[in-house]
């Protein structure tokens, strides 16, 4: 069955969605969890407010079969921009998430682009390699909802 995927503007209503997403305990593996945003809606609320008002970030909510199934986003200074994603539990390991990087990564344009992601989350680490990032360093990084370090690979997308 094909899934029709669609890469929009965010609107208000999606952040409901976003919410869920990002509080979601199924999200462990992702290095945003660390931020407050992701445990108290008031900041979370002031927090999506700025990033739809800055003009430095590329945000796209990615609709699925006419659903709302997460986000994909780039923000950063010219030379070290960087590209996040996230997309519900529930919607995953359907290509949804691979499409939807792939589309966002054409549209921005601009080269390179940097990515994290957690080392044991093999599936994200899988779409940004199919998108064409490159494994290129590691890190650790204090993840709230683990309560630990961990580490998070650097891909880099030149091309």
């Amino acid at each position: 069955m094909h899934i029709v995927i669609e890469l929009r503007e965010t609107r208000d209503g999606d952040l409901d969605v976003f919410w869920e997403q990002l509080t979601d305990p199924g999200l462990r593996y992702t290095p945003e969890r660390a931020g407050a945003s992701s445990y108290d809606r008031e900041h979370f609320d002031t927090h999506w407010a700025g990033i739809r008002r800055d003009p430095a970030v590329t945000l796209r909510t990615v609709v699925a079969d006419g659903a709302v199934v997460g986000y994909a986003a780039v923000f950063g200074q010219p030379g070290g921009r960087q590209v996040t994603h996230v997309i519900g539990v529930e919607h995953r390991g359907r290509g949804i998430a691979s499409r939807a990087v792939a589309e966002l990564v054409r549209l921005e344009g601009t080269r390179p682009l940097y990515a994290g992601a957690v080392a044991d989350s093999a599936a994200s680490v899988r779409v940004l390699v199919k998108c064409g990032f490159t494994v290129t360093g590691r890190t650790r990084e204090f993840v709230r909802s683990r309560g630990e370090e961990v580490d998070v690979l650097l891909l880099t997308l030149d091309r």
